[in-house]
């Protein structure tokens, strides 16, 4: 009967995260006001008001290659970002001691903030929770889900990326459930 129960509420978190989608270019974006890693508060309408735009991107821990190998990419563009009056953000569920390594792997000069109770993930619509069988195997691997985010939720963000425009409107999307899969710098600024 356990195994049932386990194996009904794996087919549950399986099909939470296929039915999520994000949100859509031309929806407004939902805002937030958060302190960065730096300790600087970002908020959304506020950065809007300075900025022609906002590049907003969710990752999902420094122990993941594929968002280390993203973050070091938009790093290495970030003057080409800057110049077109863009704003980075990184959001995380992380702890703030792993912020810290991200930052040392990747030399993150931009904003990454801690979504601590995922407020910013869930009004972006980009929050999952990762089903027993692949915690297990993270740990496996080495990886505790616990120790990485500081609780023991194994809630993680699709790595999704979004352009926010002055307007406060989405105008470029990726959000693509394989976390392997993300949005290049060429693609962010084509649409800046």
């Amino acid at each position: 009967m356990k195994k049932y129960i386990l194996a009904a509420l794996g087919l549950m978190f399986s099909v939470h995260i296929m039915a999520q989608t994000g949100l859509k270019t031309g929806d407004t974006a939902p805002n937030f006001s958060a302190k960065d890693n730096s300790g600087k508060t970002v908020d959304l309408k506020e950065l809007l008001k300075s900025h022609k735009s906002v590049v907003l991107f969710f990752y999902r821990g420094q122990w993941c290659p594929y968002c280390n190998r993203q973050m070091q990419h938009i790093q290495d563009s970030l003057q080409l970002l800057t110049n077109k009056k863009a704003y980075v953000i990184g959001v995380t569920p992380e702890t703030s001691e792993n912020i810290t390594k991200t930052v040392a792997k990747t030399k993150a000069a931009y904003s990454i903030v801690q979504d601590k109770g995922y407020s910013i993930m869930k009004s972006y619509g980009v929050n999952y929770v990762m089903d027993e069988a692949t915690v297990t195997k993270y740990k496996g691997y080495g990886l505790d889900m616990t120790k990485a985010n500081g609780n023991s939720d194994n809630v993680l963000p699709v790595p999704a990326t979004y352009v926010i425009n002055s307007a406060g409107k989405i105008a470029f999307v990726h959000f693509d459930k394989d976390y392997s899969k993300r949005a290049s710098v060429k693609d962010i600024l084509a649409v800046l």
